[in-house]
């Protein structure tokens, strides 16, 4: 029912986009007296084709997970997480109005909490509170957002868009919303719950790191995307998203988990949007969403496969010559890998070199200019590294004898995807540039991603093969390959590092009061005395015999007295 409804909403979409069309559908849900809640639907091309593309991944997904959650007793619930998490996107992408957005925005967060905390045991709660936690500063950005439009008279942003770049007002909303989009998209400072999140079941992982949580303020920064244009908040997106893209990059050349690394990619294709879209390019941050979103699904489907096999095993370096027992697997791996690279007319190409090009053309610095390329090339490096260690090499795992290419139900959604991956880039390409603009460069530049590409491949490869005295040379670079791998320091700052001075003043402050002079002085006084009379009293009661012989005798002596 997905992949139909995902079909119908593609030819729409091509029908908006070759015809201009935008429809807005308002339902008014209670009108009292002068006030009226109304529920606001845009839907133009982008909305229609996104959604198509999000349906079609998701139905490739729980198809999927079918055979990848077998042995869950509660499949059930788990694809009505998948399903509610889709409605929530949904609900995203075709709101106009800022409180629509929340609602479709806060149960992306809410979802996604479960789904990450699915596995009940301590890593994926603790992965799933960060991950919670993270985002809620975006979601109070939002509500702040809507809080200072009531200056306008709708929370509906798509009216106000030419009027935002004017006023100083429209720019605090501008800052807001960026808020948003970056712990949502996970940017500086906000990037370390994305690797914590790999704790989800696989087939979520596919689904959200490729078309709907984190892409989810990449979208809407392309709605609010006049708010970046010649702003000082765009050149800060750049600078911000830029380094994101560098620090992913180089964190996964370190990285030894599987799906680690397909998430520090996905990290770093986001901030390869993010810096494209703050140049004020949103169609093609916009195409390079859609591509990405295609092999992103394929690259975790595949990885999937590949733990299943290993006994849920995710270390590369206890993988290797794979490709020789699980080939369609392999193969269409090395498809999302080289489409990730920007492999001619593979899905990534297009899109890559459009936005590489287009920056060689846009007034940027060189150290923009530098972190586009670089990022570029540690993309291929990680992804010949990754190929190298679980495809090529030698088989350093347990028994041969389990690993095979999964079911047809699973194989089945992975070759639908891949052909998606060959042919998409192309078609998005003939569909959304129809008009016939040429970028035109000297050859040196023209050539200079294809070489960048390269020369990073030949280094992930070469740099990975080096056996001789490596694990030697290694050591003497330990501070800086745990700094690299460790997202520089990011997720020790952003859990340990905001946690430990509040438990220690806490400690120092029990210490002080509850356990110190207040405590002598006040409870633990208050029960030592009153210990002490209990313990007087019941030395009376005790010796009960004694005490009443004693009250009988003294009566006795008082009646006589009184008497005489």
């Amino acid at each position: 029912m997905l992949f139909v409804i995902s079909m119908t909403l593609f030819f729409l979409s091509m029908k908006f986009l070759l015809e201009d069309l935008i429809y807005f559908i308002e339902w008014e849900i209670i009108s009292l007296h002068s006030m009226s809640i109304v529920m606001t639907f845009l839907f133009d091309w982008m909305s229609l084709m996104f959604m198509s593309f999000v349906l079609l991944i998701s139905s490739m997904v729980i198809f999927y997970s079918k055979e990848y959650m077998q042995e869950d007793f509660n499949i059930s619930r788990f694809i009505l997480l998948v399903l509610s998490f889709v409605m929530s996107m949904m609900m995203l992408i075709i709101s106009p109005n800022l409180i629509s957005i929340l609602l479709g925005w806060d149960g992306l967060g809410l979802v996604s909490y479960c789904l990450v905390i699915y596995f009940q045991n301590v890593k994926s709660y603790n992965a799933g509170m960060l991950t919670a936690l993270s985002n809620r500063i975006g979601d109070v950005a939002l509500l702040l957002a809507i809080a200072w439009m009531l200056n306008y008279g709708s929370w509906n942003y798509i009216y106000y868009l030419d009027l935002m770049n004017k006023e100083f007002q429209m720019m605090i909303i501008g800052y807001l919303v960026m808020l948003a989009a970056m712990t949502k998209s996970a940017q500086i400072p906000f990037s370390s719950w994305l690797p914590a999140a790999m704790a989800a079941p696989t087939p979520v992982s596919a689904l959200v790191h490729s078309s709907t949580l984190v892409t989810a303020g990449v979208y809407l920064l392309i709605r609010f995307n006049v708010l970046l244009v010649n702003s000082l908040s765009g050149q800060i997106l750049l600078l911000i998203s830029g380094l994101t893209m560098f620090m992913a990059g180089l964190g996964a050349n370190f990285e030894f988990d599987l799906k680690k690394i397909i998430a520090l990619s996905t990290l770093s294709q986001l901030g390869l949007m993010m810096s494209i879209l703050s140049l004020g390019y949103y169609k093609l941050a916009f195409f390079h969403l859609l591509t990405h979103a295609l092999f992103k699904a394929l690259l975790f489907m595949c990885a999937g496969v590949i733990i299943h096999n290993m006994k849920n095993m995710q270390d590369i370096r206890v993988m290797g010559n794979l490709s020789m027992s699980m080939p369609l697997t392999c193969s269409c791996f090395n498809i999302a890998n080289l489409a990730l690279c920007g492999m001619p007319f593979l899905a990534g190409f297009y899109s890559k070199d459009l936005i590489l090009e287009t920056v060689m053309l846009s007034y940027v610095n060189f150290f923009s200019f530098f972190l586009f390329f670089f990022s570029t090339g540690l993309t291929v490096s990680y992804s010949f590294r990754l190929v190298y260690y679980s495809m090529t090499g030698e088989y350093s795992g347990v028994s041969l004898n389990m690993l095979n290419d999964y079911g047809w139900t699973m194989s089945f959604s992975i070759f639908n995807l891949m052909i998606m991956a060959i042919i998409g880039g192309s078609m998005l390409n003939w569909l959304m540039f129809f008009n016939n603009s040429m970028i035109c460069l000297p050859m040196i530049m023209k050539m200079l991603t294809l070489f960048v590409c390269i020369l990073g491949g030949l280094m992930g490869y070469l740099i990975n093969n080096v056996y001789f005295f490596f694990m030697n040379k290694s050591l003497n670079f330990y501070k800086m390959s745990v700094f690299m791998g460790s997202m520089w320091f990011m997720p020790m700052i952003s859990t340990l590092g905001i946690i430990k001075m509040p438990l220690i003043l806490g400690l120092n402050c029990f210490k002080i009061f509850d356990q110190g002079w207040s405590e002598y002085f006040g409870g633990q006084m208050l029960y030592i005395q009153l210990k002490n009379y209990s313990l007087y009293i019941q030395e009376f009661q005790n010796n009960n015999l004694k005490i009443y012989l004693m009250s009988y005798l003294l009566w006795l002596f008082m009646l006589i007295l009184m008497f005489n």
